[in-house]
């Protein structure tokens, strides 16, 4: 086989990476990123596969949801898609505004096929918080990561038996099987987060801080409040 027709699904691969990072930028649409947010949560913690996720988010100290990650790939795959990270008052059970994110990695291996796949992410300790806030960071570098139920219904650790900072729970479509998670690069969408809240504002700001609110987010955090108490 030549080389040029390696070349081409190596190429298209690479394009669907690019497309999923990038995301949908035109106004409007991060409301609409919200929007899908709170449905992924209200189908997750309504599936009986994903108990465990329910009984982690009362103790969570945040979530980042992802309602649809992309993945496609042949020989060299890779995949990305955009979300929203929340931080949650485990004392008063209320849950931050939302702060726009975008969730890549790249992969080299024996791959064909796509998938489209709901991810989230549940963030269980201080340490988890304080990672995910910053600008960039990668997954199992600076906060450890493991993975939850996959589809089918493998479960996680006991609640009583935690030991990761994250942990990922994820639905998919498609010819490839399970979730990755390490080295997957989370990385906030600052021209995003201005947009939606009318001003620059930080990671931090938004979920730690709390300096601003919306109301399009307010039935994502009844999801999330609702979710935590089943």
């Amino acid at each position: 086989m030549s080389a040029k027709s390696h070349q081409l699904p190596a190429a298209l691969a690479a394009l669907v990476f690019a497309v999923g990072l990038a995301g949908p930028a035109e106004a409007g649409e991060e409301q609409g990123l919200v929007d899908k947010a709170r449905i992924t949560i209200e189908s997750f913690t309504t599936d009986e596969n994903m108990k465990s996720l329910r009984a982690m988010l009362a103790g969570a100290r945040g979530v980042m949801i992802i309602p649809q990650l992309l993945k496609a790939g042949f020989i060299i795959g890779g995949s990305g898609g955009s979300g929203v990270l929340l931080a949650h008052d485990r004392d008063s059970g209320a849950w931050s505004a939302p702060s726009f994110i975008t969730m890549g990695s790249g992969s080299i291996g024996l791959q064909i096929g796509a998938e489209a796949q709901e991810i989230v992410l549940v963030i269980m300790t201080k340490k988890g918080i304080e990672a995910v806030i910053q600008h960039k960071f990668t997954l199992g570098a600076e906060a450890s990561v493991a993975v939850g139920p996959i589809g089918g219904g493998i479960e996680a650790a006991t609640t009583a038996n935690l030991r990761a900072d994250i942990y990922g729970f994820a639905r998919s479509k498609g010819l490839f099987g399970g979730i990755a998670l390490e080295g997957a690069v989370i990385e906030s969408r600052d021209k995003w987060n201005q947009r939606y809240y009318g001003k620059p504002v930080t990671p931090k700001a938004i979920v730690i801080d709390r300096t601003v609110t919306h109301q399009g987010t307010n039935a994502l955090a009844a999801a999330l409040v609702k979710a935590a108490k089943n």
